[in-house]
């Protein structure tokens, strides 16, 4: 089954059980309509919360000598 990013409300209702187990397959989520107009989002659950400690791991720079120059040129300088 292909699961397309809207359907109909009627549709869904026929195949709800069906689509919310596409859905958390694929990750991907699916607009419901209402005479073409849009009503609901059907999205994947998250189970996972973000974690705290290491989210800015290889993010920082690391100095081995930070006292030893940086061989850069600043304007004030010049």
């Amino acid at each position: 089954m292909k699961l397309t990013s809207t359907i109909g409300a009627a549709e869904f209702k026929a195949r709800c059980l069906e689509l919310m187990n596409e859905v958390a397959r694929t990750r991907k989520p699916l607009t419901i309509t209402k005479r073409g107009r849009p009503v609901v989002r059907m999205v994947p659950a998250t189970l996972e919360k973000p974690k705290l400690f290491g989210a800015l791991k290889g993010a920082v720079v690391e100095y081995t000598d930070p006292l030893s120059p940086t061989r850069e040129t600043w304007e004030a300088e010049l």
